[in-house]
């Protein structure tokens, strides 16, 4: 192993450390060899979202540091429900739910962390049989309602205006107890989360104290948000989720490239794996000429392609290309738009005639009658591969690779026309 202080030195260059435990500890004890780490999950769905990719990317830097990760996934506490950062009761989910979610988060985990090298766990396997009793001696003597109502995320339900349920104020007591078990069971010295966590966390640390006279480590990184405040991830539909099927990994990309020119460096650093002198280089390369977005493409080439794959970005700036650039088209270009914007297959027939346009335009939905398409059409409104056009274009002449059409009506509908193979 190298020196134990150099990943802390990295996350802190990263801005990823907001609070530690005794750090010189840490520090030593990160150099005296491999040690086992873990991070929690909530399951509450079936795919994680970029809410939870920082900390599924720091269990991987760890892991490149040559660290064991355990990723937990919470079946138990995703059945009561973490009082932070929510202003109302969660909704509880079953066993049949809990294990789907489970299965679909396992698929995107095996994108970023080696899991031949790492162990998945759920807690409920755990705590399924734990009776009451044996939990409240167990666990719940070792702390005290004074210091559970001083956490920031309790105090602030208990002032709201729907309070806390028994249940949620519980979620601390568990999550101290997985840190417990998971030390014992499986050597977890080290459990890392967001700042939001650090109550539940040391409250973990504090029980192994109690219970088996041993020193546990936790680091927590800053909730990471936005250069308008708001938490990173969101958009005006929810979440932007690392699933492609629920978040297309044109989309995904597109998400990036808007990303505010203030967080630029701040995201590179925290959300991909360059080092931090080549995000200084794209940094000051980006702000000598900021209106080329340069820092951007970046940012979106390097998370998308951490998530879905080198092809996948590719695949995603092809179809950029074709929606937004301003060159010739290419089948590529358009095969990369089938499933990003509406398609409607056609017959060479269809495009066929001098105002086979007005057909196309009612068979795409772009146009609700003949008489719509021919109105639009008079008024400019209608470009075909780029090309503003008026009635009488022939289709069968502006095919692309003999197969696709791109027709766009005003500023921002655009509909594929696939042509069937002859």
């Amino acid at each position: 192993m190298g020196d134990g202080t150099a990943i802390l030195d990295d996350l802190d260059a990263r801005g990823l450390i907001q609070d530690t435990t005794d750090r010189s500890a840490l520090a030593t004890r990160l150099d005296a060899g491999p040690m086992s780490l873990y991070h929690g999950i909530d399951p509450s769905a079936d795919s994680l979202h970029i809410g939870n990719f920082v900390g599924v990317l720091m269990l991987r830097r760890f892991q490149d540091a040559g660290h064991r990760p355990v990723v937990l996934i919470g079946g138990a506490t995703g059945m009561i429900g973490d009082p932070g950062g929510r202003s109302e009761e969660r909704n509880l989910l079953d066993e049949a739910a809990l294990a789907s979610n489970q299965a679909g988060i396992r698929a995107q985990l095996e994108r970023l962390v080696d899991l031949d090298r790492a162990e998945l766990v759920n807690n409920y396997d755990w705590t399924r049989n734990v009776g009451v009793l044996d939990f409240l001696r167990d666990v719940g003597k070792h702390a005290t309602v004074n210091q559970m109502v001083a956490k920031d995320s309790v105090r602030s339900r208990m002032e709201g205006e729907h309070g806390i349920s028994y249940t949620e104020f519980s979620y601390m007591l568990l999550q101290a107890f997985d840190y417990w078990w998971l030390n014992t069971n499986k050597n977890c010295e080290l459990q890392i989360g967001g700042s939001d966590q650090w109550g539940n966390i040391t409250a973990g640390v504090d029980l192994i104290r109690r219970r088996e006279a041993r020193a546990a480590h936790a680091l927590t990184w800053p909730l990471i948000t936005r250069a308008d405040g708001q938490k990173y991830g969101k958009s005006a539909d929810g979440a932007v989720w690392l699933d492609p099927a629920r978040t297309l990994p044109y989309e995904f990309h597109q998400y990036w490239l808007r990303v505010d020119d203030r967080d630029i460096a701040r995201f590179l650093l925290q959300l991909t794996l360059l080092d931090p002198a080549v995000v200084a280089e794209i940094a000051a390369e980006h702000d000598a000429n900021p209106e080329q977005r340069l820092g951007q493409q970046r940012l979106a080439d390097e998370v998308t392609s951490l998530i879905h794959g080198d092809d996948a970005t590719a695949q995603a700036n092809l179809g950029a290309e074709a929606m937004f650039g301003r060159g010739d088209l290419t089948p590529e270009m358009l095969e990369a738009l089938r499933g990003v914007i509406p398609e409607t297959t056609l017959t060479r027939a269809d495009l066929d005639g001098d105002d086979a346009i007005v057909g196309v335009l009612t068979a795409t939905g772009l146009a609700a009658s003949n008489g719509e398409a021919r109105r639009v059409l008079g008024q400019g409104g209608v470009s075909i591969n780029r090309q503003k056009v008026a009635d009488g274009v022939l289709l069968d002449a502006s095919l692309i690779g003999d197969r696709f059409v791109l027709v766009q009506k005003g500023k921002k509908q655009r509909h594929l026309v696939v042509v069937e193979p002859s």
